[in-house]
């Protein structure tokens, strides 16, 4: 096929050992359409069928998932990528094939589709700091899911060797001074003993693993220079999966889209005279999971957080909606805060200056905030002293820069007194 002019989308839908390509001109006229292998032979075909188009950028379903090796491939060899969210490609291939048939072929097809007509798609970029970060930060989850997997094990043996089992926070050495005391008879209960005392060699490792792990990933984060460390409830690996989930935080225009984003806003389920909000259940879980801790921290000990949520209880909200409703606080202040990091680094804010907002969809990378996902009133309306913000301990606070937008009471970037969680 020859060169054509004019840039040309090349929609790609991934998988682990093969990739469906669609190539897509700006008139949505298609181009070329082939599959490829993604062992060597089949890469250098795929980039020499792309690269018959000058003008061409490739964008590719899931480049956080199944689509990460073939775009950080692309990106090496110097080519233009951008993400396409599935749920993008998922609803433009309902409304191109009118019944949402799914093969390799609509779905390239579909992302060609998104990737021709969306704008504000985020472009894939080759950080190699947010790659180490992102690399280090899943495997401590790891270890931290293995901790879990062996404390659970280990409380089943001792609940068979002990009357009554062994108390919920249970380190290693509790539980091996609690093993040293058993003394069981019978083969069964011999070979509850030898497996309780190999899980707790292997809790011992994990410990040591964690540890050296949490202390990498604090070197790693505090050379970014991000202040997310500062926060309330807030440990290295919390710090390190906002930094690589969220990549630019100024590719959200406001607080209330990266609340809706990271699943904190509630949605909109109001009808008639009645006006109701319910629980969000889509959005970000893994940035979800770390506000929900750094709720759960600030909820656990003396804090301003503890006191709003004290406050959200005594107004009627049950303790779950209080949980919620702190979470939301807290999605805001982690905005600010790394809001405030970007404009330290470029000086410049959402869409590239103060007061800028993007254009988007609401399940892109830039999504509108509907009429639920605005931010809720909260304690600013109660404290009318604009000077704390209700989850932090006061202290000095942190010159904002000059392009940054002024920050509600609920939103000042203070430094607190750190309650670590990771």
């Amino acid at each position: 096929m020859s060169s054509t002019s004019g840039r040309v989308v090349i929609g790609m839908d991934p998988h682990k050992r093969s990739a469906t390509v669609e190539v897509m001109s700006a008139n949505e006229t298609i181009l070329g359409g082939c599959r490829f292998g993604t062992d060597r032979d089949g890469y250098a075909a795929l980039l020499r069928y792309g690269r018959q188009w000058p003008d061409r950028v490739w964008a590719i379903e899931g480049c956080a998932g199944i689509g990460k090796h073939l775009a950080n491939r692309l990106l090496a060899d110097g080519e233009q990528v951008v993400d396409v969210p599935p749920k993008l490609s998922a609803r433009a291939r309902v409304f191109a094939t009118g019944q949402g048939r799914k093969t390799d072929a609509t779905d390239a097809h579909s992302v060609a589709l998104v990737g021709t007509r969306m704008t504000g798609l985020r472009p894939v970029v080759n950080d190699e700091q947010l790659a180490v970060l992102r690399i280090l930060v899943d495997r401590r989850r790891s270890l931290g899911e293995d901790h879990t997997r062996m404390v659970s094990q280990l409380h089943q043996l001792l609940l068979e060797l002990i009357p009554g089992g062994a108390k919920k926070d249970l380190s290693a050495r509790q539980a091996k001074a609690l093993l040293a005391k058993v003394r069981p008879r019978d083969a069964a209960g011999r070979t509850r003993r030898r497996v309780a005392a190999e899980l707790i060699s292997d809790l011992e490792r994990i410990y040591a693993r964690k540890k050296a792990a949490n202390k990498e990933l604090t070197e790693l984060v505090a050379a970014t220079g991000t202040g997310l460390l500062d926060l309330n409830g807030i440990g290295p690996s919390g710090a390190a999966r906002l930094l690589v989930e969220v990549g630019d935080i100024t590719r959200f225009p406001t607080k209330a889209h990266f609340a809706s984003w990271n699943g904190t806003a509630p949605i909109d389920a109001s009808s008639g005279d009645q006006v109701r909000h319910r629980l969000s259940r889509a959005g970000n879980r893994q940035i979800n999971r770390v506000l929900h801790i750094m709720a759960r921290v600030q909820i656990r000990n003396p804090s301003q957080g503890r006191d709003y949520y004290e406050r959200k209880k005594a107004d009627g909200k049950a303790p779950m909606e209080a949980m919620r409703c702190v979470k939301r606080r807290l999605s805001d202040i982690v905005y600010h805060q790394m809001l405030n990091d970007a404009l330290a680094q470029t000086g410049t804010g959402p869409g590239g200056h103060r007061g800028t907002s993007t254009d988007s969809s609401v399940t892109g990378s830039h999504p509108h905030a509907g009429s639920s996902d605005k931010s809720l009133p909260g304690p600013a309306t109660d404290d009318h002293t604009p000077t704390h913000s209700p989850f932090f301990t006061p202290s000095t606070p942190r010159p904002l820069s000059s392009a940054d937008p002024q920050p509600t009471s609920s939103a000042l970037c203070l430094t607190p007194a750190r309650t670590g969680a990771s």
